[in-house]
């Protein structure tokens, strides 16, 4: 583990040079280098712990049940609520929309389908 702190004493250029020399001399090697840096932290920007906390705290904020949890502003609170409410409502309405006219362009094709294979005759049947 010599190899290691030297490379650590001169910091991320040294490693990323070992990364290239690597791949240059038998990718596998490359491979393992880089495996080694992302598994060990040291390609990382900052802490390891800072990006698991930020997540943590997220996760805490949008509470356990995977909705939102309070804010402690009650009126915010009863707004946030409300404005979900109607998207979800028109999501719903606009599903149900995009339901009929699929439901309209199918009896269309249809429709035409059926011209185009009845003689032209032939009384439309009802």
């Amino acid at each position: 583990m010599h190899l290691v702190a030297t490379l650590d004493d001169y910091g991320k250029p040294a490693w990323i040079a070992a990364t290239i020399l690597g791949f240059i001399v038998w990718w596998p090697i490359g491979l393992g280098v880089l495996a080694y840096l992302i598994w060990s932290g040291r390609m990382g920007c900052g802490n390891k712990t800072d990006w698991r906390q930020y997540f943590t705290d997220e996760a805490r904020r949008f509470g356990s049940g995977g909705g939102f949890s309070t804010t402690g502003n009650h009126a915010f609170d009863e707004y946030r609520e409300e404005t979900l409410r109607r998207l979800e409502d028109e999501a719903k309405e606009f599903q149900s929309f995009l339901k009929r006219l699929r439901h309209a362009k199918d009896k269309a094709e249809f429709d035409q389908f059926m011209a185009e294979q009845r003689p032209s005759g032939t009384p439309k049947a009802v």
